[in-house]
């Protein structure tokens, strides 16, 4: 028994004739909302308001140890599925990621190991001025009487 392509109502890569079968897709739930009235709106200020408090939430992750760069990149993404400048922005931040990554990989063990170092000693600092700041702990301190 053969299998007929369907087509997506609209899709036309189906030309009438052709003896394929057109059947429209199921909407899905973004359509529903969309469909109400005010729910093309809803939908936006939902997806604005939980996109942005992702990429917040990321970027205030971002000096420590975890998944920062992530979150903000999800946040993107997520604003992304229903703005087009987000959408724009996505596609830069990645192209600029890959850039960094292929040139630190084309560069010699030096480089490499002294861009790790300062990544390093960047995220240490964060930490340390994080601690001191909010908790009142001074690792630095810590440290001097442990050794000494």
């Amino acid at each position: 028994m053969g299998v007929i392509p369907m087509a997506v109502a609209g899709d036309n890569r189906a030309g009438a004739g052709d003896g394929q079968v057109e059947a429209e897709a199921a909407p899905g739930w973004r359509d529903r909302v969309r469909a109400r009235r005010g729910g093309h709106l809803a939908l936006r200020v939902v997806i604005g308001v939980i996109g942005c408090v992702m990429i917040v939430s990321g970027l205030i992750m971002v000096p420590f140890p975890g998944p920062g760069w992530l979150v903000v990149f999800a946040g993107l993404a997520v604003l992304a599925t229903e703005f087009p400048w987000a959408s724009r922005l996505l596609e830069f931040a990645k192209r600029a990621v890959l850039a960094a990554t292929d040139w630190l990989r084309r560069q010699n063990w030096f480089v490499r190991v002294v861009a790790s170092l300062l990544t390093l000693a960047c995220a240490a600092a964060i930490v340390w001025v994080t601690l001191k700041l909010t908790m009142g702990i001074d690792l630095v301190q810590m440290a001097r009487a442990f050794v000494l």
